[in-house]
């Protein structure tokens, strides 16, 4: 079976066209055909105004077009579309949701924060799943929101989506270029804020390990890697300590606009809002190594996501 699945975030649009097979052990697993994204910045604006802006929508739905015809020539048989944080938000989703239904003949399913969240444990462990008592945090850090997701070898605990996300801390509190020591604690005080509120739902202290997904995350790693592209073979898996995660995402902070374009693995789509993800993401890894007593000194980087547990579900139905 063919199947293709399209996330679309706040940032990002991305489409996972894979071949689902059957391993010698049983396992359901998938075979990439093709994966694509295009940043089209769906939630510019959405924070403050509240409705997607016209050209917002209209980067979308060119990527839609592309993405349709990519479907077409591949010949998937199944095809899910899924919305998150942005479109959650949004006033005016239903002129959204009209654009991408006459374009790919599929209607969008708005999720909420718990089905995302699921969704991206089951993408993110797929290449290697947690140990019979391994509990694994996985952290999905996307443009308006992040999701928090514990879970062990039986599926998920506990999970929660945040509102907070690099397009959202880069209009709310990052402004300045490269930002000032005043925003970076506001934003910073926000994220610890957000964290407390994440402690009421989510088990953090009980977690073995951490795997970050999405651009943000996989971005500096590329950097801490000091890769001369982006290559995603080279960032899926590796583990890093959690100093060096930190350093590279102060590195950030500290670079300039001018500075983010030069890096060659940066997206040009991402150099407004990766030092707000890189902050978030800072902060998530040190609250960890602090409620864990330093159990966790590590966190591994996934190109495996919400992608590939959008094509998964769609195999199991």
């Amino acid at each position: 079976m063919r199947v293709a699945a399209i996330d679309c975030g706040t940032n990002s649009i991305r489409l996972l066209i894979a071949d689902v097979i059957e391993d010698e052990e049983g396992q359901t697993r998938l075979l990439d055909v093709s994966r694509q994204m295009r940043i089209v910045r769906l939630g510019q604006g959405v924070d403050a105004t509240g409705n997607f802006v016209p050209e917002a929508l209209e980067r979308t739905f060119t990527a839609v077009d592309e993405y349709a015809a990519l479907i077409g020539k591949h010949g998937a048989q199944h095809v899910r579309f899924v919305a998150t944080s942005a479109t959650r938000d949004a006033g005016n989703r239903n002129e959204f949701m009209e654009g991408v239904r006459t374009r790919l003949g599929v209607t969008p399913e708005v999720i909420e924060g718990s089905e995302e969240a699921a969704l991206s444990f089951a993408g993110a462990v797929s290449v290697r799943p947690p140990a019979d008592t391994e509990n694994v945090l996985v952290v999905d850090l996307g443009g308006g929101s992040t999701e928090f997701v514990v879970g062990t070898s039986d599926g998920v605990r506990a999970a929660i989506s945040m509102d907070m996300g690099c397009v959202r801390y880069a209009e709310r509190f990052l402004t300045d270029d490269p930002p000032t020591a005043e925003q970076i604690a506001a934003a910073e005080a926000e994220a610890n804020r957000q964290i407390d509120t994440v402690l009421q739902t989510v088990p953090l202290h009980e977690v073995d390990r951490v795997v970050g997904v999405a651009g943000t995350i996989t971005t500096v790693t590329a950097h801490v890697l000091d890769l001369h592209s982006y290559q995603p073979e080279k960032i899926d898996g590796s583990e890093l300590p959690i100093g060096v995660i930190e350093a590279a995402a102060s590195e950030f902070l500290g670079f300039s606009r001018r500075r983010r374009e030069q890096l060659p693995y940066m997206h040009p789509g991402r150099v407004d809002v990766i030092a707000a993800g890189a902050l978030i993401y800072r902060t998530i890894l040190l609250r960890m190594a602090e409620l864990t007593g330093n159990r966790v000194r590590t966190a591994v980087a996934s190109e495996h996501d919400i992608l590939d547990g959008i094509a998964l579900g769609l195999a199991r139905q």
